[in-house]
């Protein structure tokens, strides 16, 4: 199963990953730093979730595919 990685104490709270699978991701309401909503995505959120990874500013996120 493909699962996300999220390296919390490296994120900026940028926003980009909500932005970009909101699906996946979201924010905390007091700080603005992510949250993995579907740590393990379901199929058709996979692109999306790729996306994410790769736009994001601190590379806070991996995705382990398998």
């Amino acid at each position: 199963m493909n699962r996300v990685e999220f390296d919390e104490p490296r994120c900026i709270a940028a926003g980009q990953c909500v932005m970009t699978a909101p699906e996946v991701f979201d924010q905390r309401d007091e700080d603005g730093v992510a949250i993995v909503l579907q740590p393990e995505p379901a199929p058709e959120h996979l692109d999306a979730v790729r996306n994410a990874v790769a736009v994001c500013p601190a590379a806070a996120l991996q995705l382990v595919e398998r």
